[in-house]
């Protein structure tokens, strides 16, 4: 199994490293999008988010990793039919979805090895199974089918899998955080797949020589000698392990006072955002924020930070104004809040 580069050691992409540590705090946020120029590390940052969260407790031999403390009726119907259920720990999956995936590899499908040997018809898992609890990640996002765009936002709202063919009925929990990546020069995003991201953020080639160095280095480094690359930076990782771990626990004790909400919807309103996932997304990503820094209460700084990446994808395009779209969050945050 090839290692991952440690997410500690990533250099600069600050919004980019802050919007994937907000959806390690809350997933519920929605998920990621990663757009900008190649070779900027969006692959090797999703890659490494396995680093920021502890191993899983799943129900041991359950094809889907289901939560052992989840009711039998909300468990697959293998964990569902089993009494005294035995546990086991894995770590949390980050699953690669490739542009060229069969809709059979990705939904799953009849297992014709046991089939064909044994004449059992029998499901054979997809990468959708896989990437229950976890993450999924799509490389070159924009370049994905239509066909499994549409399967994609079907699963991702529903959190269920279902597979009718081959005279197989197979019904299955599919919860799992999407994180995608692309190049926009490349082409664009369906508006329906990117309303299903709860945060986007863009990455740019670094300018500061200096870090453009410290990148180089610490690449070289890992490559020459991956396993020791990592020891170096493990403690580094268990303190931001250990961060957001803290984050989590906090998050239920959080207080949200009327007035940032109402300073959320406002916000929303006046950038003329569909519907109100919006609100919900940056209320959500500002409580996360909050929670990262150790504060009490959510207040205006939080929901200035994470502005632009919870809003900047859900504007409408404006013929007469071609400012870019984090600008444009940014000009409303200051009539708003004052900043």
């Amino acid at each position: 199994m090839r290692l991952s580069f440690p997410f500690a050691a990533i250099v600069g992409q600050d919004e980019m490293t802050l919007a994937i540590q907000l959806v390690a705090v809350d997933p519920t946020i929605g998920g990621v999008l990663v757009l900008g120029d190649r070779g900027t590390g969006k692959s090797t940052a999703v890659r490494a988010l396995a680093d920021l969260l502890p191993p899983l407790k799943v129900v041991e031999g359950c094809p889907y990793g289901c939560d052992p403390q989840t009711k039998p009726k909300g468990s697959c119907e293998t964990c569902g039919i089993q009494v005294g259920r035995k546990v086991q720990t894995r770590a949390v999956p980050v699953v690669d979805l490739p542009l060229g995936a069969t809709e059979d590899r990705v939904v799953g499908a009849l297992d014709l090895e046991k089939a064909l040997t044994q004449g059992i018809k029998a499901f054979q898992p997809g990468l959708l199974a896989q990437a229950h609890r976890g993450f999924l990640y799509i490389d070159e996002v924009n370049l994905l089918d239509d066909h499994l765009v549409d399967l994609l936002i079907d699963v991702a709202a529903s959190g269920e899998n279902l597979v009718e063919r081959e005279g197989l009925s197979v019904r299955h929990p599919a919860r799992f955080v999407l994180v995608g990546s692309g190049n926009p020069e490349e082409g664009e995003l369906r508006p329906q797949m990117l309303d299903r991201f709860g945060l986007a953020v863009q990455v740019k080639t670094p300018q500061d020589l200096k870090q453009r160095v410290e990148v180089v280095k610490r690449r070289e480094a890992f490559e020459r000698d991956p396993e020791g690359f990592r020891a170096q930076w493990h403690p580094e990782n268990e303190r931001l392990q250990a961060r957001i771990l803290q984050a989590r626990k906090a998050l239920a004790k959080l207080h949200t006072d009327d007035e940032v909400m109402m300073r959320c919807a406002d916000l929303c309103q006046r950038l003329g955002t569909d519907g109100l996932r919006a609100e919900l997304t940056l209320l959500r990503a500002s409580r996360a924020y909050a929670a990262l820094q150790g504060a009490k209460r959510v207040q205006d700084a939080h929901v200035i930070h994470v502005a632009s990446m919870a809003l900047r994808h859900r504007l409408r395009r404006n013929p007469l104004d071609d400012t870019d779209s984090g600008v444009r969050v940014q000009r409303c945050v200051q009539e708003v809040m004052g900043s």
